[in-house]
C-alpha cells in the first residue's frame, strides 16, 4: 500500500476575519510538519492575508469559466495568481443551495486544473439517500463524472473528501466505521480502473469532525485527513486536530 500524506483542510465558508487568520496561523505553526499538509480555505478577501501567513491557501470554489460578466465569480487563474494552491470543487454547499450539478462540477475540476490548482473533488449524500441505501450509487455516480470528462488518470493530480450531506454542520457524525466503509467503497471503485489511483488518491472525511472525533477517525486505514468546518475556526480545536494526523502518520 503506499504511503499517503495526511492533509487536514480547514474550510472556514463565509466566515472569518483577518483577526482569526493571525490567530489560526499561530496555531498551524506550532504542528507544521513536512508528514502532514494543512490547508485553510478563506473566503476569497482573506486569500492575501492566509498566504502572508505562510500558511497554504485554497478557494471554497471556483468558476469554470476562464473569465468574463460573471459577477462574483472567482477564476482559477486569478486565484492561482494569488497564491492558492488548492479549491474545493462540488462542496455539498454548492451542489444544493447555488445548484451545480455533477457535470458543472466536472466543468470546475477541469478548469482548477488547467491552471495549475489541486482540486478537492467533494462528494456524499443525503440522509433521504443513505435511508435509501443508495450513498454508494451517488457518490460513484460523483465521481464518474469527473472520470467521463477527463480520464481516471485525471484523480492523480487531485484530492477525493467524502462528507455525508448529513452529517455537515448538523453535529451528526458518521462513526468511524461508517466513514472508512465508505472510503473503502471508493477505494475499490476507482481501483478497478486503476490500481495506482486507488493506492495513492488522498480521501478525506468531512463532516462534523471535531477535536474530539478526529483522532478515531483519522486512524481509520482509508480515511487520510479531514475536511474541517466550524472547528477549523477555533484554534485550539483546529492545531488538536493537526495533531491528530500527525499522531496518525
Amino acid at each position: 500500500m503506499a504511503q499517503r500524506k495526511p492533509i487536514v483542510a480547514g474550510n472556514w465558508k463565509m466566515n472569518g476575519s483577518v483577526e482569526l487568520v493571525s490567530e489560526i496561523s499561530t496555531a498551524i505553526n506550532e504542528c507544521k510538519n513536512e508528514q502532514v499538509d494543512i490547508i485553510i480555505f478563506p473566503p476569497a478577501p482573506l486569500l492575501l492575508k492566509v498566504v502572508e501567513s505562510g500558511i497554504s491557501v485554497g478557494t471554497q470554489t471556483v468558476s469554470e469559466f476562464n473569465s468574463g460578466a460573471f459577477t462574483g465569480e472567482l477564476s482559477a487563474e486569478l486565484a492561482k495568481q494569488l497564491g492558492a494552491t488548492h479549491t474545493l470543487v462540488g462542496h455539498s454547499e454548492r451542489r444544493i443551495i447555488f445548484g451545480e450539478s455533477n457535470e458543472s462540477v466536472a466543468d470546475k475540476f477541469a478548469k482548477a486544473q488547467e491552471n495549475g490548482l489541486i482540486p478537492i473533488l467533494c462528494v456524499g449524500e443525503t440522509e433521504q439517500q443513505r435511508d435509501a441505501e443508495e450513498t454508494e450509487m451517488v457518490v460513484a455516480e460523483q465521481i464518474n463524472a469527473v472520470i467521463s470528462k477527463l480520464g481516471i488518470a485525471a484523480l492523480l493530480n487531485s484530492v477525493l473528501a467524502y462528507e455525508p450531506v448529513w452529517a455537515i454542520g448538523t453535529g451528526k457524525t458518521a462513526t468511524p466505521e461508517q466513514a472508512q466503509a465508505v472510503h473503502k467503497f471508493i477505494r475499490d471503485m476507482l481501483s478497478k480502473q486503476s490500481e495506482h489511483v486507488g493506492d495513492t488518491l488522498q480521501i478525506l472525511y468531512g463532516g462534523s469532525v471535531n477535536d474530539k472525533n478526529s483522532k478515531s477517525l483519522f486512524i481509520q486505514p482509508d480515511i487520510d485527513g479531514g475536511l474541517i468546518g466550524g472547528a477549523s475556526l477555533k484554534a485550539d480545536a483546529f492545531l488538536s486536530i493537526c495533531n491528530s494526523a500527525l499522531g496518525n502518520v
